[in-house]
């Protein structure tokens, strides 16, 4: 195995646990290791079929064998964060973790395939999607339950 492909695997451990960091630290489901093993897992099986032997002389063959590998990852983990989808009595619950799931296996996908620049941007991306957005989210649903909690005006005839 030469150097960059570990180097893009060991990104894509490590970028899954960084997603994942968020969710430990909340005490919510999915966090560092399921994430960087999710991470790992398409970026392995991304890399693995692109380094197939018997296709790797023919293009046809290894453009369709990785767009094969990146649609089964891509569903796959879509079953897999639908699994984290719960709807109750207040709502739905589970959205962002099954969100973050599914792109954390695209982050590994794109570690195993793309430049650099474009696995950096999709890290900081994330993250701030992920630990940047929350406290504004979290501020829009505050302010959602006080209207909620506040008797509406009844018009007087």
């Amino acid at each position: 195995m030469d150097t960059d492909t570990l180097l893009r695997l060991l990104a894509a451990s490590v970028i899954g646990m960084a997603v994942g960091l968020d969710h430990d630290l909340r005490g919510k489901p999915a966090g560092m290791r399921t994430l960087g093993l999710v991470s790992l897992g398409a970026a392995l099986v991304t890399v693995g079929t692109a380094h197939v032997p018997i296709i790797a002389g023919s293009p046809d063959a290894l453009s369709r064998a990785v767009q094969g590998a990146i649609q089964g990852v891509m569903t796959g983990i879509g079953f897999l964060g639908a699994g984290t989808i719960l709807r109750r009595p207040r709502g739905v619950h589970g959205l962002t973790t099954a969100a973050g799931v599914w792109v954390t296996a695209a982050l590994g996908i794109v570690c195993a395939l793309s430049p650099w620049a474009l696995i950096a941007a999709g890290t900081v991306l994330a993250l701030a999607l992920i630990v940047v957005a929350h406290p504004f989210e979290q501020r829009i649903e505050r302010r959602q339950a006080r209207d909620l909690e506040r008797p509406s005006p009844t018009s007087s005839d």
